[in-house]
């Protein structure tokens, strides 16, 4: 079973250090340590930060600040994100209750549970990287929680259910490839797609995401990625055989 030490929280963009401060204290009562600041707004170091934090300055100070989404999960082999809002092709295939979906933090390692910035939240691009979303349950009048509160409701469950596992957990053999390799392979697999043809035109973007969230669904392997990179290196030399297709 993964330590929950090994479960880092991604804040991207943050714009209230409050929020920052007040993630570093939940991580804090719920036994997490990596805080990874994407881009921040506001800093770790702001006295508001401070001042939320109670007890969680250790926190505050070991954050990593990076600059994109990307960098904050290269190393990762899951990833989970959040997002109150389930329309849209980039959301309704992949969403759960945090009950249903944070179970798979807890299985394999290293992972990251990654929360949008407090205006607007995940971007599509952002959520597309993402495993599967969680959505909190609440009201659907008012549905988007406070970023601090929606860390807390998550942590909360996290810890609830990694405490009722046994640590004789059997531990997964088949480990997935981390994300900085799946980008890379979904990144030339689609070169591939379009070096053939079969993405193009105003629906490619629309193809291309169905395709990976197929793939990211499995959690692939290493090897599993690595046949992936085959088949893009032979999609390209069909291209270069038969030369660019007509339009």
């Amino acid at each position: 079973m993964t330590p929950l030490t090994d479960i880092r929280v991604v804040l991207v963009r943050p714009r209230y250090p409050g929020n920052i401060g007040a993630t570093a204290r939940v991580m804090r009562n719920f036994g997490l340590s990596q805080l990874v600041l994407v881009s921040p707004v506001a800093k770790p170091n702001d006295s508001e930060a401070r001042r939320m934090s109670t007890h969680g300055e250790s926190i505050l100070n070991s954050a990593k600040i990076v600059e994109s989404l990307a960098d904050a999960l290269s190393d990762c082999r899951i990833v989970l994100g959040t997002s109150s809002i389930t329309e849209g092709f980039y959301r309704a295939d992949k969403f759960g209750p945090p009950e249903r979906v944070l179970p798979a933090l807890l299985e394999t390692s290293p992972g990251a549970l990654v929360f949008g910035p407090e205006p607007t939240g995940l971007t599509n691009a952002e959520l597309a990287q993402c495993h599967s979303l969680i959505q909190i349950p609440a009201d659907p009048t008012y549905s988007a929680l406070n970023l601090a509160q929606a860390v807390a409701v998550c942590l909360y469950e996290l810890r609830r259910q990694w405490s009722a596992r046994s640590e004789s957990s059997p531990i997964a053999t088949d480990i997935p490839a981390d994300h900085e390799m799946q980008e890379r392979m979904f990144a030339q697999l689609r070169d591939g797609l379009e070096a053939i043809h079969f993405l193009f035109g105003d629906k490619a973007d629309v193809l291309f995401h169905g395709l990976r969230q197929l793939i990211a669904r499995a959690q692939p392997t290493e090897q599993e990625v690595k046949l992936l990179f085959g088949l893009a290196r032979q999609l390209h030399w069909i291209a270069d055989q038969r030369g660019t297709p007509e339009t």
